[in-house]
């Protein structure tokens, strides 16, 4: 075969690492880890030149350190790692890539109208009151092991039921509610805090909860905020401020996406 010969396997890899390639991307960027990658990609490309020049000490200095690459990418990333990992767990990997939409896997059961209605209802109460807040959506991705951090509840979904969670002297309203499957399945649950660069300074753990779950999971997160009382909806590692009046609308475009 000769030096130019392409066929179609080579197009297929070159599509494939590509794809591989700009996903690692989008996992770190915003994140002071993209950095460090940039780094050590430099380091291999000086390597790989000095090889090239046959620079002997060059060679041997940054060989010994390229040897133990694989033992420092681990040390180094392995909380990206194990975002990686846990993507590819859930499938939302290939969700947000349109396959399972292709294939018609994963479809989430028809998002009731009048739940949700609920949900926004006690999203501005709680925005009006400057009641601290932040309500989980479960979508495709379960949220059992977010759950389990919590406290368990299977309760029925009402306004009552999470203005009373999020009352400033409940012992629950410090966490995260999680509701899937048209219930209140846990309140006072701990979630990963994102580690983004890009989100705003003024946002506060609770914020920062709810970007994490967005960047880990599909699943949507509401938060109302005890300072200025205003809403934000997290979804797919972004955020957008929100007003009550397009609350429901943008849930329920986004839970049927």
């Amino acid at each position: 075969m000769g030096a130019l010969d392409f066929g179609l396997k080579d197009a297929i890899d070159i599509l494939i690492a590509a794809f591989l390639l700009y996903q690692i991307y989008r996992l770190l960027k915003g994140t002071a880890a993209i950095r460090i990658l940039l780094g050590m990609v430099a380091i291999y490309l000086l390597y790989s030149l000095v090889q090239l020049l046959e620079m002997r000490l060059l060679s041997e200095i940054l060989g010994s350190f390229m040897g133990a690459g694989l033992i420092i990418l681990v040390i180094v990333f392995q909380q990206e790692i194990r975002k990686f990992l846990l993507v590819i767990g859930s499938a939302t990997f290939s969700r947000r890539q349109g396959i399972r939409n292709i294939l018609k896997m994963g479809a989430t059961a028809p998002t009731d109208s009048l739940l949700v209605d609920t949900i926004c209802q006690a999203a501005t109460a709680l925005s009006e009151e400057k009641t601290g807040a932040l309500i989980v959506l479960e979508r495709r991705d379960p949220l059992g092991s977010f759950a389990g951090t919590g406290h368990a509840l299977n309760a029925k979904l009402s306004r009552i039921m999470l203005e009373s969670i999020f009352f400033k002297n409940a012992p629950l309203h410090d966490g995260a509610t999680i509701i899937a499957q048209n219930e209140i399945i846990a309140a006072g649950a701990v979630l990963p805090l994102s580690e983004s660069t890009d989100l705003p300074s003024k946002f506060g753990l609770r914020h920062r909860a709810a970007a994490g779950i967005s960047e880990r999971t599909d699943a949507l997160a509401i938060t109302a905020s005890e300072e200025n009382g205003s809403l934000h909806l997290f979804h797919n590692g972004g955020y957008e401020k929100i007003t009550p009046q397009d609350l429901k609308a943008r849930i329920l475009t986004l839970m049927e996406a």
